[in-house]
């Protein structure tokens, strides 16, 4: 029984790291574009375009390259 801890570690903290990593990305992403809206609100084209991008790319990474990719694909593996 104290040997199943170890293995239950290995599986769960890549896990745990990809969860935060994709959160953080993600959370990045909504602030980047929150800050786009911002920018071309005041009139600040150039900035706004460049924040808009940023978001988009770190939107990206953290719902479909992140979560869906390595945590869902996982999760859903280990389910059936």
């Amino acid at each position: 029984m104290g040997s199943a801890t170890p293995e239950l570690l290995t599986e769960l903290l890549p896990m745990i790291v990809y969860t935060i990593l994709g959160g953080a990305l993600t959370a990045g992403g909504v602030a980047a574009e929150y800050a786009s809206l911002q920018h071309l609100g005041a009139g600040e084209a150039m900035v706004g375009l460049w924040l808009a991008a940023i978001g988009c790319v770190m939107l990206y990474g953290g719902v479909y390259g992140i979560g869906y990719k390595k945590v869902a694909m996982r999760l859903f593996g280990a389910v059936q």
